[in-house]
C-alpha cells in the first residue's frame, strides 16, 4: 500500500502512473487533464464541461449506445467530472476487465468526433444540469459564494457555463477548444489495482503515443480575494449561508496546518462548529467548513442553512468562531484528535483502488513526484497549535472576509455589522 507507484514518461508528454495492490480484486482507471473551467475565457465558459459530455457521445468505432452499453457490460462504476483545474474519465471494473475499460477510455479520449447532432441532443440536457444546481439551495450556494469570492476570475464562474454560452456552442467550436487545451503534456493515465506496470503500457501506451505535443498553455492569473456582504434573494424555507476566507494553494507549505485548521472548526462531529450551532443552540440541521484550494490560491468557507429568524446569530456564531482560532491557540487535546481524525481518514480511504488512482494523479500534476503517505503522515503529525493560530492570524481578516446569503433575507445591513474580525 505504500510502494511508491511507477511511472513512465511517453515521447509526447503523456505520463502513465501505476499502483499495484496484489490482494485487490478490482482495477480503476482514470485519463485526467490539468485543463478545466478556469482555463476558459467568458464566452468559452462551460465548454470543458460540455467535453467532458460529448466524450461519451461516440466515436470514430463506438455509437454513444455502444459505448453505454459496453460500460454498463462490465458492471463496476463509470463517471466523469470537470473541476476548476481537471477534466478526467475514470472507472472502477473487475481484474479480468482491465483490457476492455484501457480500450474504451482510450478511444473516447482519443477518437470523440464531437458529432453535430449529439451536441444538439445534449445542450438540453446540459441546461437542465444548471437548473438542477440552481435549484438545489446547497449546491447553489456555493457556486454563488466562488462569484462573490474570486469576482471577475474564471474561477468565480460556474464549471457548467452559462445557458447563453451553452446554446451556442456547436462542434466546430467544441472540437478547436479540444484541440488547444487538452494536450499531451497536460495529461496523466493513472490506474491502480491489482495490476502490473508493463501490461498497462502494452494495452494503452500505443494508443497515446499518437497525439502530437501542444504549442502552449495560457498562464492561470490568481484573483484577488473579494470582502463584503451579498445577498441573492429567493423563496426558500432556509437561508443558505456561505462564510468564506483567503485561504492556501494546494501546494503551500502550511497546508496540514490548513487542513487540521479546517477540521477544528467545522470539519467533524466535534468540530467548533457543529457543537456550537448544532449541538448547544439547536440551529441547524447541516452545517460543516470546507476547503478549496487550487494551484495558486484557495478559499476556507463555512455553510449554514438555518430558519430565517436565525440567520444572523448563525453567521454571527460562525464568524465569532473563527474569529476564536486567531485569538487562542486550540487546546492540546483538540489538536490531537484533529490529528487522529485526519491520519484515520487518510489511511482508510487508501485501501481503495479509485483513491489510489486519484492521489497519484495529484501528486504528479501538483508535485511532480510520488508522495508517500508517510510522508503525509508525517506532515499532519508534525503541526503544532502555535502553527493553527499564526496561520489563523496571517489568513482571517475582515479585508478577505464574504457573507454570501440564499433565501428569504430582508437586507445586508444586519450582516455587514459582522464583518470585523
Amino acid at each position: 500500500m505504500f510502494q511508491p507507484e511507477n511511472k513512465t514518461t511517453l515521447d509526447n508528454g503523456i505520463r502513465i502512473l501505476t499502483h499495484n495492490m496484489p490482494y485487490s480484486r478490482s482495477v480503476s482507471m482514470g485519463v485526467l487533464v490539468n485543463a478545466g473551467a478556469r482555463d476558459e475565457l467568458s464566452a468559452e465558459s462551460g465548454l470543458s464541461h460540455f467535453i467532458e459530455h460529448m466524450l461519451f457521445k461516440g466515436t470514430k468505432r463506438r455509437s454513444a449506445y455502444q459505448i453505454a452499453k459496453e460500460f454498463d457490460a462490465m458492471g463496476g462504476n463509470t463517471n466523469a467530472f470537470t473541476s476548476m483545474e481537471t477534466t478526467c474519465c475514470h472507472a472502477k471494473v473487475i481484474t479480468s476487465h482491465t483490457g476492455t475499460i484501457a480500450d474504451l477510455l482510450s478511444d473516447i479520449f482519443l477518437n470523440s468526433v464531437f458529432d453535430t447532432e449529439e451536441v444538439e441532443k445534449e445542450k438540453p440536457v446540459i441546461i437542465q444540469e444548471i437548473g438542477m444546481v440552481e435549484e438545489s439551495p446547497e449546491d447553489y450556494i456555493h457556486v454563488l459564494t466562488g462569484q462573490c469570492c474570486w469576482g471577475d476570475n474564471p474561477l468565480g464562474s460556474s464549471v457548467l457555463g452559462t445557458r447563453e454560452n451553452i446554446l451556442v456552442f456547436d462542434s466546430n467550436r467544441i472540437k478547436d477548444y479540444f484541440m488547444r487545451r487538452y494536450q499531451p503534456q497536460r495529461t496523466v493515465i493513472s490506474a491502480a489495482g491489482n495490476i502490473e506496470h508493463d501490461h498497462i503500457l502494452d494495452i494503452i501506451g500505443p494508443a497515446f503515443e499518437t497525439p502530437e505535443r501542444g504549442s502552449g498553455f495560457p498562464d492561470r492569473i490568481a484573483p484577488e480575494v473579494k470582502s463584503g456582504v451579498n445577498v441573492y434573494e429567493k423563496d426558500l424555507e432556509q437561508v443558505h449561508i456561505c462564510v468564506s476566507l483567503k485561504g492556501l494553494p494546494l501546494t503551500d507549505h502550511n497546508r496540514y496546518t490548513f487542513s487540521l485548521l479546517n477540521t477544528v472548526i467545522g470539519g467533524n462531529m466535534s468540530s467548533r462548529l457543529f457543537q456550537e450551532i448544532r449541538e448547544r443552540r439547536g440551529l441547524a440541521y447541516s452545517v460543516y467548513s470546507f476547503i478549496s484550494s487550487y494551484t495558486d490560491t484557495g478559499m476556507l468557507g463555512a455553510y449554514v442553512a438555518v430558519d430565517p429568524v436565525n440567520a444572523v446569530e448563525a453567521a454571527d456564531v460562525i464568524i465569532k468562531e473563527i474569529s476564536k482560532l486567531k485569538e487562542h491557540a486550540v487546546d492540546s487535546g483538540e489538536l490531537k484528535d484533529a490529528v487522529e481524525y485526519s491520519k484515520a481518514c487518510l489511511l482508510l480511504s487508501s485501501e481503495s483502488t479509485d483513491n489510489q488512482m486519484f492521489r497519484q494523479i495529484q501528486n504528479e500534476i501538483h508535485f511532480g513526484r510520488f508522495v508517500p503517505l508517510d510522508e503525509v503522515i508525517k506532515g499532519i503529525e508534525s503541526v503544532r497549535k502555535e502553527d493553527i493560530l499564526n496561520l489563523s492570524r496571517n489568513l482571517f481578516d475582515s479585508n478577505n472576509l464574504a457573507i454570501t446569503l440564499l433565501g428569504p433575507v430582508s437586507g445586508a445591513k444586519q450582516f455587514r455589522n459582522l464583518l470585523a474580525i
